[in-house]
């Protein structure tokens, strides 16, 4: 801990008064007299959110700058960069510190109120706090670290709550709660009993919000927040509020229709300069239609009405993330709405039920204007004409209830030439030399086919099922990496 024989040196340095509201004691001025156990939490939405944790100790705030707060339960530490101390008078500041400023942004005070220390060093503090928020026992140490070659500066610390959390029956946050799925199906023949939310055309995606800070992930469970850099803005919203939210990620078009083609522009990009660039031309936005954890509390067996009243409490909104409405019916009207707003359909969810991760349940039924299909890509033919030199069809096949892959027939046409060049790309990397179908196909269904591994899914729209299982007139819409190839079923 740095020497403090001349506490607010450092913070004078660093603070214009002329160009900052904060406090900025002149000096040589009398340092002002506190009940000597304060402390402080401010939220602090810098050019990163974090919370300024301080501590009254020899007529300053000994101060840590906490990216993620203070953790609420022993089973987590939480980064603290210690920085330099703030005169007494910070303990009360809210403003808004310009840009350009040291620690430009808005300071508004989330906790406050007196600690009783149990030990005091240089590298170790040990408190207990009595606050309006924060209750508990916390100690604060120094870990060495080096930073950019230079000896440790003291500034790396961590903290760490020493007791259980306050409020009885407090659960972390899950890693992992895979999306509830609806089924196929008509609307319900009474409307009573169930609540309709619109369909979008967009790719599903789990949000976990822990310290302000936002992880995004797909339907087969991979990592997609570096592709959406946009949505990061709702952790900051959320602030110091711990969720688990599940939702759509949606491009528009210029009606401020839903735009699936747009899209795949978005779901394919990992590197983080290339998805901050098309953050601003092809944006997306997630919309959130359900919470499953809520600071502390799962939620996933409230039933839909009580998950929903919490849901419109947190009152998301923002350029990137919104809470569409859920109506109450008629279900028709809805779903004659969605057809005239350019939508995919509703889905029609009961009241009563429960969230159950991971199933398909009747519980949720979706009502769709055009009929599409999940297909795993098992395999392409050769273009002709136009199409010499890419590929002229898509070889499709989806599972039974049984989990067997059976054939569903093929797909030309709804490509881009672009779509096409990609896909022919990704298609020869996973050649095989024999059918993946236990089945033995027709000669004229298996001619010019070059096989691939049944790894990559897509969507197609189509007409309806032959008598023999095959799609009729299917139109391709994109690739699905957000799902995964065993979870491809015939939806009806």
């Amino acid at each position: 801990m740095p020497d403090r024989r001349e506490p607010l040196d450092e913070y004078r340095a660093k603070r214009d008064p002329a160009r900052t509201p904060e406090p900025v004691p002149a000096a040589g001025e009398p340092t002002p007299s506190g009940s000597g156990a304060t402390f402080v939490v401010q939220e602090h939405h810098a050019r990163a959110l974090h919370w300024d944790f301080r501590l009254e100790r020899d007529g300053v705030l000994v101060s840590w700058a906490v990216p993620k707060g203070l953790p609420q339960d022993p089973g987590t530490n939480h980064l603290a960069v210690h920085t330099e101390d703030h005169p007494m008078e910070y303990a009360t500041f809210e403003g808004e510190i310009g840009a350009g400023e040291y620690g430009g942004g808005s300071v508004t005070v989330w906790d406050h109120g007196t600690y009783e220390t149990l030990k005091w060093s240089d590298r170790e503090v040990q408190v207990v706090l009595h606050g309006e928020r924060v209750q508990g026992k916390y100690v604060l140490f120094a870990t060495r670290g080096r930073t950019k070659g230079k000896p440790d500066d003291g500034r790396s610390w961590m903290v760490h709550r020493m007791d259980p959390p306050t409020r009885d029956g407090w659960t972390p946050l899950p890693d992992l709660v895979k999306p509830m799925l609806a089924v196929p199906g008509e609307l319900p023949e009474e409307d009573d009993g169930w609540a309709f939310e619109m369909k979008w055309d967009g790719v599903r995606a789990v949000a976990y919000v822990d310290g302000g800070r936002v992880r995004l992930m797909s339907r087969n469970d991979l990592d997609v927040t570096r592709s959406y850099p946009e949505v990061a803005g709702m952790g900051e919203q959320l602030g110091s509020v711990q969720a688990v939210l599940d939702g759509e990620l949606v491009t528009f078009d210029e009606r401020g229709a839903p735009d699936f083609g747009r899209l795949q522009q978005r779901m394919h990009v990992a590197d983080v300069a290339v998805a901050r660039r098309l953050a601003k031309t092809v944006p997306v936005v997630y919309l959130v239609f359900d919470v499953l954890h809520l600071d502390g509390r799962p939620t996933v067996d409230l039933p839909y009405d009580e998950r929903r009243a919490l849901l419109d409490g947190l009152g998301l909104a923002g350029r990137s993330w919104q809470t569409p409405p859920s109506f109450d019916g008629p279900g028709a009207d809805v779903l004659a709405a969605s057809r005239e707003n350019g939508l995919e359909g509703v889905v029609a969810k009961r009241r009563t039920a429960r969230y159950r991760p991971g199933a398909r349940s009747p519980d949720w039924r979706k009502v769709k204007h055009v009929r599409m299909q999940e297909v795993v890509l098992v395999g392409w033919r050769p273009g002709k004409g136009a199409r010499a030199e890419t590929l002229g069809a898509l070889v499709l096949g989806v599972h039974d209830d049984a989990g067997t892959l059976r054939p569903a027939g093929s797909v030309g046409t709804g490509f881009t030439r672009r779509m096409l060049d990609d896909l022919l790309a990704r298609l020869t990397r996973i050649e095989r030399r024999s059918s993946p179908f236990e089945e033995r196909l027709p000669a004229a269904e298996t001619r010019d086919v070059h096989w691939v591994s049944p790894e990559l899914v897509g969507e197609v729209q189509f007409a309806e099922w032959t008598s023999d299982g095959r799609l009729r007139h299917p139109s391709w819409r994109g690739l699905r990496p957000d799902k995964s190839a065993s979870d491809v079923v015939r939806e009806g």
